[in-house]
């Protein structure tokens, strides 16, 4: 074996450090078998790092770059030239000339040879760089070859792979570059082919892309290809496009575009029979790879040739299932509003609170509803429900039905007839009686249980505070799913719908609900926006304190402020505030996300915003304000109704239910709460005890422990041994997983089903979503995806992908609400209608669509945003 050539046979993934990605995969293509690769070698990252990374001037280059970030388009590009001028200059050793001048004699010198550039950061399971680098086709001669392995290394620097390494978290000094020197094939077709559908992750669905001469005119994007789709060895689709140019090698180097003859533009590239053979051959090389794969293919005389394997990566991972059953599977991130990763620790502890059958995949949890959708009774019941709270599920749920992809299983399935069709009631039926002391006397009962909580669970430690805490978690599983508190919480939403279909079909009113549940007392959330204003409110006399909050960079900030006038009011005003909403932060449900009370700076700026935007009491008058709404909303409604036919009956049943919904709407968000104070306390204790291993030496950083779950953190400190390499393991599908979005419904063969809208007659560029809270604004588009980041003038319009119940302090300075995940019952739907904010969830893209500073008119009543 030479130090700076390895030839493809002497090539497997072991050896990708020293042949990059792409090297590594031709060498393992090389060893399947019935598998034809163009022969080949590569030369090594040795040869580059000996050659390139040894030049000191390269180094002085590299250390500027280390300093830029992707904003520094223009300074990238300066650095991007210089690097690789240089590089194309080094002369290149004569030990390596040598070496090459022998593998070329074997292979037969005379021969066209493509050089392609192969880094170690690229076609990794979990980063595709591909196109970063550059490929050179049909290079004739030692010194040509010689010349296009300077161009493959300068390429390392163009401005896009620069880019790309910054997007992507890679060190540009730790990417080292080998070169593919490979024998060129001259096709008559040639393409791509996905072993997953790259349209909807099918990973039962072969997708192949196919189209005249050399495959690079499809890869550039340069002619349109013909597409197939093959499942199970069937061709079940075909688009035949218009093939009007192909690239073709010519006879004394390079290539050449060439116009393909009118009669053949049409012509199908390959037929069916080579396209169930390209099939079986991308099944093979998936299997060998174990993952999904992205093939180059050429057909060459009659035969199949490969010339690259890549890892797809895009693809979001199927949730895990025991059998080989068809499963379909519902995102909780978007029931949650919280569509983040979460990592191992959370998942662990949300999965011991739920009693739903929840399985992991990306870091994110879903439930599997195959036995629902599978029973008559349930599926309509499942879908509807679903739909109630996201109509996009439902709709890609429909969709499934209609495929038959979950069989019914044998029962009563007929579809309600115009007999048995349910006849809409003038009366409501309520869950449980209106008693107004059960809301406050629950929550009362629960906040006392939570202070024994924090009492009993420091006497705890070892072993037996895991016990502690799995015991304590059957008393939160009985108040989250507490039959009495789930009547209350289904009541109100029935008695919302009841509301809105009754008012639109007595009065023509839409949406009479949205402005009767404004203010509503015991509503945990909205609560503590109107909390964050108060303390605003003590802040505000003393200058000093707010100038001395504008600059503060740490959390020990309560600490440093005795200095000021004001200090103690101040200290005071955010501790009140912490002891009672300290436990939130944004993305809650994961017990591992770092909590106000961690880090009490989350909330200046949402402290510094109210003083800038709200003059002082702005909190009182804010409830009142709603209230006055809502009780004004209410008597014009029962006015109105006994105008009409029977309108004094009408009038008492509409007044009975108005209340129900003032009753008992507000504790929709306490659960919630109950839950978030718990983890909270468990988090702490366990924190405690992680601080023996950090003493002990057995780990640097408490949250190491984030990345283990329940019963492996148990272990651990139980027998005082950790695996580091575990904790890196995870760390690393953290850092991939956070990369990915979580689709709304995913099948068991990796398949993303997405809803449309089923709308009409909207205004021309609107874009669409669910009304969740009536009413019609016009503002500042602010497109904030982290909370922190927040800086909103009186009137601005929020978009954002989600918002949780931490996000409540900004709806006080807001005129409107669009986010990208949501429902009619989810968090940002309730507090909007509560502070009488139009809101439109479930938009999708929107933080995309939408950009940051353009004017938008938000309608909440019809369900659009309109750019203006």
């Amino acid at each position: 074996m030479s130090s700076y050539i390895l030839g493809f046979q002497e090539i497997d993934k072991t050896k990708l450090a020293m042949v990059g990605g792409k090297g590594a995969n031709l060498g393992e293509l090389a060893r399947i078998e019935g598998i034809n690769v163009p022969e080949g070698f590569c030369i090594t990252t040795e040869a580059f790092k000996n050659v390139v990374g040894k030049h000191s001037s390269i180094h002085v280059l590299l250390d500027h770059l280390s300093l830029l970030k992707m904003e520094d388009r223009g300074r990238i590009g300066e650095l991007s030239r210089k690097i690789r001028e240089v590089i194309e200059g080094i002369a290149i050793p004569q030990e390596l000339i040598e070496e090459m001048t022998h593998c070329l004699s074997r292979l037969d010198r005379k021969n066209a040879y493509a050089v392609r550039s192969s880094a170690t950061a690229e076609d990794l399971p979990t980063a595709s760089f591909a196109g970063q680098q550059d490929t050179f086709l049909n290079i004739i001669g030692r010194d040509a070859i010689l010349k296009h392995i300077s161009k493959c290394w300068a390429s390392l620097f163009t401005e896009r792979a620069i880019i790309y390494r910054l997007q992507n978290g890679f060190d540009h000094r730790h990417v080292h570059l080998s070169v593919v020197v490979q024998k060129m094939v001259f096709p008559q077709v040639a393409g791509i082919l996905f072993t997953a559908d790259p349209v909807t992750s099918n990973r039962k669905m072969v997708s192949i892309d196919a189209s005249f001469g050399l495959g690079e005119a499809l890869v550039s994007g340069l002619v349109n290809a013909d597409v197939y789709k093959v499942y199970q060895g069937k061709v079940i689709d075909k688009k035949i496009s218009s093939k009007k140019l192909a690239i073709y090698a010519l006879k004394h180097g390079g290539t050449k575009e060439h116009e393909i003859e009118p009669e053949a533009q049409n012509r199908q590239a390959l037929t069916d029979e080579q396209i169930v053979q390209l099939e079986h051959l991308g099944r093979k090389i998936e299997q060998h790879f174990g993952h999904p794969q992205d093939i180059e293919w050429c057909w060459v005389d009659d035969t199949f040739h490969i010339v690259q394997s890549r890892p797809i990566t895009t693809l979001f991972p199927i949730p895990e299932a025991n059998d080989q059953d068809n499963h379909v599977y519902v995102s909780v991130g978007h029931q949650q509003m919280m569509t983040d990763a979460m990592k191992p620790l959370g998942l662990s502890f949300f999965l011991l609170t739920t009693p739903a059958p929840m399985r992991k995949a990306g870091g994110r949890l879903f439930v599997d509803i195959s036995r629902h959708l599978a029973a008559p009774g349930s599926r309509k019941m499942v879908i509807e429900g679903l739909g109630k709270s996201d109509p996009l599920i439902k709709d890609a749920l429909i969709a499934i039905t209609e495929r038959d992809f979950i069989k019914l299983l044998p029962g009563d399935n007929q579809a309600p007839g115009p007999s048995n069709q349910p006849i809409p009631s003038a009366n409501f039926h309520a869950k449980i009686d209106n008693d107004p002391a059960f809301v406050p006397d629950s929550i009362q009962r629960n906040q006392a249980a939570i202070e024994v909580l924090k009492q009993n669970i420091r006497m705890k430690s070892g072993s037996e505070l895991f016990d502690f805490i799995l015991e304590d978690i059957q008393q939160l599983r009985k108040i989250l799913f507490d039959p009495q508190s789930l009547a209350v919480i289904t009541t109100a939403m029935d008695a919302t719908s009841w509301i809105n279909e009754r008012m639109q079909e007595w009065l023509g009113e839409k949406n009479a609900a949205d402005t009767l549940s404004q203010s509503v007392p015991n509503n945990v959330t909205s609560e503590m926006g109107l909390a964050l204003l108060d303390v605003a409110d003590v802040i505000r006399p003393h200058r000093k304190v707010i100038d001395y909050l504008q600059q503060v960079k740490d959390d020990n900030f309560l600490d440093e402020l005795n200095k000021f006038e004001g200090e103690r009011e101040t200290q005071k005003a955010i501790y009140d505030f912490l002891s009672k909403y300290g436990m939130r932060c944004s993305g809650e449900i994961d017990i591992t996300k770092t909590r106000w009370s961690e880090k009490p700076s989350t909330l200046i700026p949402m402290i510094l915003s109210n003083i800038k935007n709200h003059e002082p009491h702005a909190g009182q008058r804010k409830f009142k304000q709603g209230l006055q709404e809502a009780l004004k909303k209410e008597q014009e409604l029962l006015d109105r109704l006994k105008q009409l036919p029977e309108g004094e009956q009408k009038a008492r049943e509409t007044k009975r239910v108005i209340d129900l919904i003032r009753n008992f709407i507000g504790y929709r968000e306490y659960p919630k709460y109950c839950m978030v104070n718990r983890y909270f306390i468990y988090k702490q204790a366990l924190l405690k005890e992680v601080e023996h291993l950090v003493q002990a030496n057995l780990t640097h950083q408490k949250e190491d422990i984030y990345y283990l779950n329940f019963e492996e953190l148990r272990e651990v400190v139980c027998t005082r041994k950790l695996d580091d390499q575990i904790i890196s393991k995870r760390k690393n599908e953290y850092k991939l997983y956070e990369r990915l979005t979580p689709p709304r419904v995913i099948t068991s063969d990796g398949e993303i089903i997405t809803g449309q809208y089923k709308r009409e007659n909207l205004p021309s560029g609107a874009i669409v979503g669910l009304a969740v809270s009536s009413g019609v604004r016009e503002g500042r588009a602010r497109v904030i995806l982290n909370m922190e980041d927040a800086e909103l003038e009186d009137g601005d319009i929020l978009v954002t992908t989600f918002t949780d119940p931490s996000w409540t302090p900004l709806f006080v300075s807001i005129a409107g609400l669009v986010t990208e995940v949501g429902g009619l019952m989810t968090h940002g739907a309730v507090i909007a209608r509560e502070y009488g904010l139009p809101a439109v969830v479930g938009v999708e893209n929107a933080t995309r669509l939408i950009k940051d500073g353009q004017r938008i008119r938000v309608n909440g009543t019809d369900g659009y945003v309109v750019f203006l």
